[in-house]
């Protein structure tokens, strides 16, 4: 009961802080408190490249091995970003310093890479890899520090601290390749306030490392696994030649520090927000685009269209009707059903799926349930409230299927179910096969494509069914004017007119509404970076959908003026416009921020 206070409090403060903050972070997870000497494992999550964007596991390199490699059991979401959690021989302990110590357990034998493990590690750095560790669910960052565009004076006052996740594998030199092959791990801890006469407790609040290369002659070891480090003028990095075979020691230190930094603040120094303007301004944007539609909306419903929709239903004034022109000439064909009206409702029924499922990851990801140290919780909701949200998909899209004439509702359903899903899961596993090929831990393991298929067809498949079932019986909506028996002759349309056009015309506005965030967005997938700002997201989602909707009666209206009345496909088009834009900024974002690496 004292648990689901503490959480209701925060979620009452986070609802309070939602009007003066972009987005926040609520623990998902209960904390940790470790006594002195406490072990605190190290686990390794994967290696990662902006370059390459294949993960792979921890191991897939010739690191030392622990005596029993033991995986952690992964939700959904961790399998399908490529987590990997395995278990490392690092040994470390609560508030216990380290110096020096060798990783492997024979100090007086140095570990010997083979031809073909020297190349894939020389071919791993070139691709610029990182290594991904954590301890106590905390990911291992590497501190940058810099000198920001400030005055003189002040630059030599302090600098600005940015941390990188992960550590780099090496770097190169010329032609040359090194190994960083020495870590020191600074840990910050928590103290904790307890009652006397109890042993203090502490919490990690922070987790650092600073590679290094160190060459074999320069790393001094005993037989008690001890290790002395060189001064740091006069050692030499660690060379990795992938044409024979190098010998190396694995070494590791350990430094405790004291932090103020309370644990449920700890993840603060992963998300610290930057640019926030950027974020205010792309808002200020996107209000500015739906303000410019909602004005031309305002002029073509309240000067033009209020006055005469009620005329055509009477039969009256039908010569004077005659002699009209533009949109008022085919309001006798406006409702008649489309071309494939099955596959129009069925696609409806998908994006239906789509936006409830959007719609309550974002909100609630801002309300901070799915904070980054829940890891894979994002994904795995996504993929669960996709198949549950199959019942609303389906009862909508069986309601316009009868609204459009439609008969064969079992079969509608079943197109519902299969025809968007499919095309993705086709798409997905012929991706997966090459990735599979490259041996990336971001392949999805043939387990997880079973289950992926279970739920598909036991889950979504069903609610479907059940949705489209209901939405097929309601009585279909009301055409406000009836329907002509004999189609109206569509007269020779201009080349703007043409639906390419319309589509390309009309996605540049809802695209503009919201490419800024999109930057944000393309950087944490692009580039292994955390995610967070859900409430800079969720406004631009809710502009986003508003000027898609705006932008589609305005292009059907300007369709209707053209004598056109062809337009169910053409709004449905239309309106996702914007997703072409997206596709070709996605491609420009590639080339220019991470191709350019290689």
């Amino acid at each position: 009961f004292s648990l689901l206070q503490e959480r209701l409090r925060y979620v009452l403060v986070s609802l309070l802080m939602l009007h003066g903050t972009d987005s926040f972070y609520v623990p998902g997870v209960a904390p940790i408190n470790f006594h002195h000497n406490d072990p605190v494992e190290i686990k390794a999550v994967k290696l990662t490249s902006s370059r390459t964007q294949l993960p792979y596991e921890y191991y897939s390199l010739p690191f030392c091995q622990p005596t029993k490699i033991t995986y952690k059991a992964e939700n959904l979401g961790e399998v399908l970003r490529g987590d990997r959690i395995v278990n490392t021989p690092f040994q470390v302990s609560m508030n216990v310093e380290k110096k020096c110590e060798v990783l492997c357990n024979f100090p007086n034998k140095p570990v010997t890479l083979t031809v073909e493990q020297s190349k894939l590690i020389a071919e791993r750095i070139r691709e610029d890899y990182y290594v991904h560790l954590i301890a106590d669910n905390l990911p291992v960052a590497t501190r940058l520090e810099f000198y920001s565009n400030r005055e003189e004076e002040e630059k030599k006052k302090e600098k600005d601290v940015q941390f990188e996740h992960g550590y780099r594998l090496g770097f190169m030199d010329g032609n040359k390749f090194y190994l960083h092959n020495h870590l020191s791990f600074i840990l910050y801890y928590h103290r904790e306030d307890v009652e006397e006469n109890q042993d203090p407790t502490y919490r990690v609040v922070r987790f650092e490392v600073i590679p290094q290369s160190i060459k074999l002659e320069d790393l001094k070891a005993d037989e008690k696994s001890m290790c002395t480090l060189p001064e740091a003028t006069g050692s030499a990095p660690q060379e990795i030649d992938p044409s024979k075979e190098n010998q190396l020691l694995f070494t590791y230190s350990v430094h405790w520090e004291e932090s103020d930094i309370k644990w449920a603040s700890r993840w603060d120094t992963y998300l610290t927000m930057s640019d926030v303007q950027i974020h205010w301004f792309s808002i200020i944007n996107s209000v500015v685009v739906v303000f410019f539609l909602s004005g031309i909306l305002s002029m073509i419903i309240i000067r033009t269209l209020r006055k005469d929709i009620a005329n055509y239903n009477k039969e009256d004034d039908i010569e004077d009707t005659m002699e009209e022109s533009g949109w008022k000439l085919v309001h006798g064909d406006v409702f008649r059903p489309p071309q494939y009206p099955m596959i129009l409702s069925s696609l409806l029924g998908s994006g239906i799926q789509l936006f409830c499922m959007i719609l309550i990851v974002i909100f609630v990801a801002m309300l901070g349930m799915l904070s980054p140290s829940s890891r894979g919780a994002l994904m795995t909701t996504a993929c669960f409230l996709f198949m549950f949200m199959g019942v609303f998909g389906g009862f909508f899209a069986g309601r316009l299927y009868r609204t459009l004439k439609g008969h064969r509702w079992k079969k509608g359903a079943f197109c519902t179910a299969t025809l968007y899903p499919g095309v993705v899961f086709g798409i997905c596993f012929v991706l997966n096969c090459f990735i599979w090929g490259k041996h990336s831990s971001g392949a999805v393991p043939f387990p997880t494509m079973v289950a992926l298929l279970c739920m598909w067809f036991g889950i979504s498949l069903p609610l479907v069914y059940l949705g489209y079932y209901f939405g097929f019986r309601k009585q279909p909506y009301d055409n406000p004017v009836r329907t002509n028996q004999i189609p109206r002759q569509i007269p020779e349309q201009r080349w703007y007119m043409n639906k390419f056009v319309g589509i390309l015309m009309a996605g540049i506005l809802p695209f503009g509404a919201m490419f800024i965030e999109l930057f944000f967005i393309f950087s944490a997938i692009w580039e292994n970076q955390f995610y967070y700002l859900f409430g800079f997201l969720f406004l631009v989602f809710i502009i986003l959908v508003v000027s898609c909707s705006q932008i589609s009666i305005v292009m059907v209206y300007f369709q209707l003026c053209a004598e056109d009345y062809r337009w169910w496909w053409r709004t449905f088009l239309v309106s996702g416009g914007s997703a072409f834009y997206v596709l070709i900024y996605a491609v420009f974002y590639f080339v220019n921020k991470v191709s350019f690496l290689q």
